[in-house]
C-alpha cells in the first residue's frame, strides 16, 4: 500500500504515476554505511552528488531536476531550507525509517513548490503487537561506529514505537588529494556524527477514529573543507512532528486534520568564526483532508495552510504564508484508470499559481498495462534568491515546468518489467546574470527513458534498471552539470535458509561538473557484497563490504568518495 502517489492510500501496482517503495528489509540491508542518499541514488530515475563523504553537502537529482526542485516529506511534514531550497538529506538516518516511497514526475498538483522532479516521502517506524526491544551495533572502516534500539509494541487500540541512534565515523579527507586540481588543501580527515530519535503514537478510541502524533529529530556535527588553513564544521538539526485526528465522518467520508512543523537549522563554524552562524527554516503546517467515495471512484478534497519563517542571522529575517486548496479524483473502472489533479497555492510573496495533473491507464492484458501522464509543476524562488543582501531578487517569479510521460507496466509469475519515457520543460527558471543577481531567465529540457526489471530467476531475487537522460540547457545547448547521460543498477540476492547473501552494482556515465560541459568527470562503476546470518529467530550477524575492487571516482570535482570499506553488525529483532 502507498499513499504518496495520490495522499490517498492505494495498491502501489495501482499508480499511475512512476513509483519506487523500499521497504524496510532493503534499509536494514544498507547498515550503518549507507546513507540516505546513498540508498536513494541505487534507485530508477536518480543520481547523487556529495561533497566529500558521509554528511558532506548532497544534492539528489530526479529525472535530472535539481535538489531545489525536488520535495522531502517525513510523515507527511514538507522537510527543508527555505534559504538554500533544498533538505539536508545527508542527516536523514536510516535507522528511524521504516518505509521510503519515491514518486518521479511532477506532483505540485497534490503538494505544491518544489515537486518538480517529484517527492520522496520517508515514514518513521511504527509499532504493533507485543511490548518488544530491538538493537543494533555495528562498526567498520573509517572509524565508523553505529548503535539503534527501539522500543515498540501495540494493542487493539494502541501502537507505539520510541526509537534514538548514533552513528559516528572519523571519515576521510574531504577534499580529493588526487584531483587534478590546484587548490588541494586541509588533508586532515573530516569526521561526522548524527544524534537521532523518532517517536510514533496512534491510539484508535473507536472504529473509523485514529489519533496519533510522530516526531523525528536528528543532530548532526559535519566537518568539511572550504579553504586553505580553516577548520570548518556545521552543526544542523532537522526535526519534523505532527500531531492528527483521522475520522470516518460517514460510510463514505474520512476527515483528515493535521497539524505540524518541521525545522531546518544550520549553525556553521570556522577558526576565523568562532562563534558561528546560523541559518534557520521553521515551517508551520495545517491541512485538512477529505476522501470521500463516490458512485465511481474516490474525491479528494484538501485545504492547506504553510508559514515558513527563514532566518539567516545578521543577515534577513522575513516570512511567507501560503494558503492552498486542491481536488482529486481517481478511479477504476474495467480496464481502465484514472487520476486528476487540481490546484491552487496562494503566496503571500508572488502571488497565486495554479497546477494540474491527468493520468489515465489501460489494462490491455491480464499482465500488461499502458500508462501515460501530463502535469505542470513548479518552484518558489528560495529567501536566499529573494533576499540576499546584495545578491537578491524580490521581484523573482516561479519557475515553471509542464511534463508528458508515457508507460508500460508488465507482471507475470513473479515478474515484472517497467518503460517510461518522460519529457519535461522546464520555464522561467532562475540564474544569476552577468551581475550575479538572480533572474528568471534560463530554460531546460528533461528528456529521457528508464526501464526497470524485478523477479525472480533460478533461486536469486533480481532488481535491475537502467536510465538514459539527456538534461540539456536549451539556452546553450550543453548538459546540465553533475548529470550523467546514462546509469544502471543492479542487485541480486539469494537466500539459503538461515543465509542471505548478495551483490550490488552501480554504475555511471561521464558527466561535467560545471555548466557549458567544463571540468568533466569519468564515468565509473562500483561493485558492493553483503550478507546476513540468522543465529536464532532473534539474532542476527551482519557483514557488507562497499566498492569491493577499490574504484577512484567523483561526483563533485576535487572531492573524494569511499575506496574499499567494510563494516559488520549485530542485530536483535524479535519477532
Amino acid at each position: 500500500v502507498v499513499v504518496t502517489a495520490t495522499r490517498q492510500t492505494q495498491r502501489a501496482d495501482e499508480a499511475l504515476a512512476d513509483i519506487t517503495v523500499i521497504e524496510r528489509e532493503q534499509i536494514e540491508r544498507a547498515g550503518p554505511s549507507f546513507s540516505l542518499p546513498d540508498l536513494l541514488s541505487r534507485q530508477p530515475g536518480i543520481q547523487v552528488s556529495n561533497s566529500g563523504g558521509p554528511g558532506k553537502a548532497t544534492d539528489i537529482f530526479i529525472r535530472g531536476t535539481s535538489s531545489k526542485q525536488s520535495l522531502l516529506l517525513v510523515d507527511g511534514m514538507r522537510v527543508g531550507s527555505a534559504t538554500l531550497g533544498t533538505a539536508a538529506w545527508q542527516d536523514i538516518p536510516l535507522s528511524q525509517i521504516e518505509r521510503i516511497e519515491i514518486v518521479r514526475g511532477p506532483a505540485s498538483a497534490l503538494y505544491g513548490s518544489d515537486a518538480i522532479g517529484g517527492v520522496i516521502q520517508v515514514f518513521t517506524k511504527k509499532g504493533s503487537g507485543e511490548p518488544k526491544v530491538d538493537a543494533y551495533l555495528g562498526a567498520g572502516s573509517y572509524g565508523t561506529q553505529d548503535v539503534a534500539a527501539g522500543v515498540y509494541g501495540g494493542t487493539e487500540n494502541l501502537s507505539y514505537s520510541l526509537r534514538g541512534a548514533y552513528t559516528e565515523s572519523k571519515s576521510y579527507s574531504a577534499i580529493y588529494s588526487k584531483a587534478k586540481q590546484p587548490f588541494y588543501y586541509n588533508g586532515d580527515k573530516d569526521p561526522y556524527r548524527n544524534s537521532s530519535f523518532s517517536g510514533n503514537l496512534s491510539y484508535r478510541p473507536a472504529a473509523g477514529h485514529e489519533l496519533g502524533a510522530t516526531v523525528l529529530y536528528a543532530e548532526s556535527r559535519n566537518h568539511y573543507d572550504s579553504g586553505a588553513g580553516f577548520d570548518n564544521y556545521a552543526n544542523n538539526v532537522t526535526s519534523a512532528w505532527n500531531v492528527f485526528s483521522r475520522n470516518r465522518l460517514l460510510d463514505n467520508w474520512t476527515s483528515t486534520l493535521r497539524f505540524g512543523q518541521s525545522i531546518d537549522d544550520a549553525r556553521n563554524f570556522a577558526s576565523y568564526a568562532p562563534n558561528g552562524a546560523t541559518i534557520k527554516t521553521t515551517q508551520d503546517q495545517l491541512m485538512w483532508q477529505n476522501d470521500i467515495g463516490l458512485p465511481v471512484g474516490t474525491l479528494l478534497a484538501a485545504f492547506e495552510n504553510l508559514h515558513q519563517k527563514a532566518v539567516n542571522e545578521g543577515t534577513f529575517d522575513v516570512g511567507r504564508t501560503v494558503n492552498s486548496a486542491l481536488l482529486g479524483w481517481t478511479a477504476s473502472f474495467g480496464a481502465h484508470k484514472v487520476q486528476l489533479n487540481a490546484r491552487h497555492d496562494d503566496n503571500s510573496q508572488y502571488g497565486g499559481k495554479t497546477t494540474g495533473y491527468a493520468g489515465y491507464g489501460y489494462q490491455i492484458l491480464p499482465s500488461l498495462r499502458v500508462q501515460g501522464s501530463v502535469g505542470s509543476a513548479f518552484r518558489a524562488p528560495t529567501f536566499n534568491e529573494l533576499y540576499y543582501p546584495g545578491f537578491g531578487n524580490p521581484n523573482l517569479k516561479p519557475e515553471n515546468a509542464y511534463n508528458k510521460e508515457i508507460g508500460l507496466l508488465w507482471e507475470k509469475a513473479g515478474h515484472n518489467l517497467s518503460a517510461t519515457y518522460y519529457r519535461n520543460r522546464v520555464s522561467n527558471l532562475i540564474a544569476n546574470d552577468q551581475n550575479f543577481i538572480p533572474q528568471n531567465i534560463a530554460n531546460a529540457r528533461l528528456e529521457g527513458i528508464s526501464l526497470g526489471y524485478g523477479g525472480q530467476l533460478a533461486g536469486f531475487d533480481l532488481n535491475g534498471s537502467i536510465d538514459f537522460l539527456d538534461p540539456k540547457d536549451l539556452d546553450t545547448g550543453k548538459r546540465l552539470q553533475r548529470r550523467a547521460n546514462k546509469t544502471a543498477n543492479l542487485a541480486v540476492t539469494r537466500r539459503f535458509q538461515a543465509l542471505t547473501v548478495g551483490a550490488e552494482w552501480q554504475g555511471a556515465g561521464g558527466r561535467y561538473d560545471r555548466a557549458a560541459e567544463i571540468n568533466p568527470m569519468g564515468g565509473y562503476g562500483i561493485l558492493n557484497a553483503f550478507a546476513k546470518y540468522a543465529v536464532t529467530h532473534e539474532w542476527a550477524v551482519e557483514a557488507r563490504v562497499n566498492n569491493l575492487l577499490d574504484k577512484q571516482y567523483e561526483t563533485v570535482r576535487g572531492f573524494q568518495t569511499a575506496g574499499a570499506n567494510v563494516f559488520f553488525g549485530v542485530r536483535y529483532a524479535p519477532k
